[in-house]
């Protein structure tokens, strides 16, 4: 009886180990669940990335094309202008993006500063813009011979008049600039009257036909240089600021002023080498004279 124990315990032994071998050696089989593919991320690979993806209205500068998107990336539309007009002057940026404030993007417009190739001496200097949303695009001489660009601004303050202001052969801490308007949606571009002032443009643009602003000094300025016309550039005066003495040397470069309510606001900042709170803290003037004179209202946050 013992060994018949002992046999039937060996038999038992060698069937669970031929078993234990045929599991192991055959591959288990386990269904995973499909892998759902992304559409937005595939689509994404395929479409130029913009500047600011998030937004309805942006550019791409993928490649060697500037292209534009008005519903959020979902069609691009190629604008008929040489990327590397774009970049041209004494400035050109770092060319990953377009220079700030040389274009305008919005529902109604979008529109580009550009100069004609030129490897010295004076350009021409050009707009392209489409107000069809890409449909069609109309090319527009603002000015020929201009010396190497450093500062070019453009913007509408609605649909027929525009303004673009321009600095360029510069030269130390000065420059020569020059404005010009248009009163037929950008058609036809007028240069009129600048300040009389060769200092470094810092910033400047219309508020509406009439008032009109120009900032100066970017190099270590030591208060805020704002010049203002109330005739359509023909004639300039330096606006006056009622500065708090102990902001004397902290708030020294005007920014461009806004309407706001029946009143007009400008930002001053620290310049490039402030360092009052960080460096960033702005103060907030106010003017009710149309920009003639501008009063303190308070430190403004970078966020705000």
């Amino acid at each position: 009886m013992k060994y018949l124990l002992i046999s039937i315990a060996s038999v038992m032994v060698v069937a669970i180990m031929i078993t234990a071998i045929i599991y192991y050696q055959e591959p288990t089989q386990v269904s995973l669940p499909e892998q759902p593919i992304s559409e937005e991320s595939d689509y994404a690979d395929l479409v130029p990335q913009a500047v600011e993806v998030e937004d309805v209205i942006s550019y791409s500068l993928q490649g060697d094309t500037l292209t534009v998107t008005f519903n959020k990336g979902k069609d691009w539309i190629t604008v008929p202008v040489e990327k590397e007009l774009l970049f041209t002057g004494e400035y050109s940026g770092n060319q990953q993006q377009l220079i700030e404030q040389s274009y305008l993007l919005s529902e109604e417009r979008a529109a580009f500063l550009y100069a004609e190739q030129s490897d010295t001496g004076p350009q021409n200097i050009l707009l392209i813009s489409t107000t069809d949303q890409g449909k069609s695009w109309e090319k527009s001489l603002v000015v020929e011979q201009f010396p190497p660009l450093r500062f070019r601004k453009v913007d509408f303050v609605d649909d027929s008049f525009g303004y673009v202001i321009l600095s360029g052969d510069r030269t130390m801490s000065q420059e020569y600039s020059s404005i010009f308007l248009s009163y037929d949606g950008g058609e036809t571009w007028e240069e009129v009257n600048r300040p009389d002032v060769t200092r470094l443009v810092a910033d400047g643009g219309f508020v509406d036909e009439q008032t009109g602003f120009v900032s100066f000094g970017i190099l270590n300025p030591e208060e805020p240089s704002l010049y203002r016309t109330q005739d359509g550039g023909q004639n300039w005066q330096e606006a006056v600021f009622e500065m708090p003495d102990q902001y004397l040397p902290v708030f020294v470069q005007a920014e461009m002023p806004v309407k706001e309510d029946d009143h007009l606001t400008v930002l001053v900042n620290q310049g490039s080498s402030g360092d009052y709170d960080g460096g960033l803290v702005k103060g907030k003037f106010i003017s009710e004279d149309q920009g003639e004179t501008w009063q303190f209202v308070e430190e403004v946050e970078p966020d705000e």
